[in-house]
């Protein structure tokens, strides 16, 4: 790893790291800012990508292709599935999927198109650092399966059936498309999250109400993340 690269979605997903970090250069490129940083020696760059899929994708292959960034990392939040998961609580995804991806018509499966998959794996080494930083700092962490798609989810229906077809703990709307860039681009990824809402009837207030600690949740484990990085280098 010589380049790291730090995504959110939404600008109060990465004004924790930025506060924190404190010492950064501002560049302007395709609409979005990029914060260009060192920290103990490593160059990293800090991105939020505005809400979707698109300007998910947009944003890491600009922080991989332009910026030459050679690992990323995603932090943010995200609607819980699993019961287990509680507002607050921290899931790290071992694969993602995108849920509103539907070419069923011609006879394959929710979530696949011809040339792709319908689940793309996380860096099974990030995984593994990740969780040693959670033993270490006794947080309670979940790995599990995150879907992602175009909407906020807000109802039981569409939760149930993300449950029922991909299996997924969570959902939100930017992770795997993120993860199929970096996927076709050889970047090791992985994608955080705290739970924000239930993604049921109430999740609209329960984001408005949580989103800012929750977001701060997430920063402040990705932040012992890069220090462990920075240490095995």
């Amino acid at each position: 790893m010589t380049k790291l690269a730090i995504m959110g979605a939404m600008q109060e997903e990465i004004d924790p790291l930025l506060e924190f970090f404190k010492d950064y250069k501002v560049i302007n490129y395709a609409d979005n800012n990029y914060y260009e940083l060192t920290y103990n020696g490593l160059d990293i760059v800090i991105a939020h990508s505005k809400i979707g899929k698109v300007f998910a994708s947009l944003t890491a292959s600009t922080l991989i292709q332009k910026f030459s960034c050679d690992t990323l990392l995603f932090s943010g939040v995200a609607g819980a599935i699993n019961p287990a998961l509680n507002i607050g609580d921290l899931i790290v995804a071992t694969k993602l999927c995108q849920h509103d991806l539907d070419i069923t018509a011609f006879g394959h499966p929710y979530g696949f198109v011809p040339g792709g998959k319908v689940f793309v794996e996380s860096s099974k080494e990030l995984l593994a650092l990740a969780k040693k930083v959670a033993e270490k700092e006794n947080l309670k962490v979940i790995e599990g399966t995150i879907a992602t798609g175009d909407q906020f989810i807000h109802s039981n229906t569409t939760k149930e059936f993300i449950e029922k077809t991909f299996k997924a703990d969570a959902l939100e709307m930017e992770g795997a498309s993120v993860a199929v860039v970096c996927d076709a681009l050889n970047i090791p990824f992985f994608i955080l999250r705290a739970i924000s809402d239930s993604a049921n009837m109430d999740a609209g207030f329960d984001f408005d109400e949580f989103l800012q600690s929750s977001a701060k949740i997430s920063s402040n484990y990705l932040i012992k993340i890069v220090d462990e990085l920075i240490k095995n280098r």
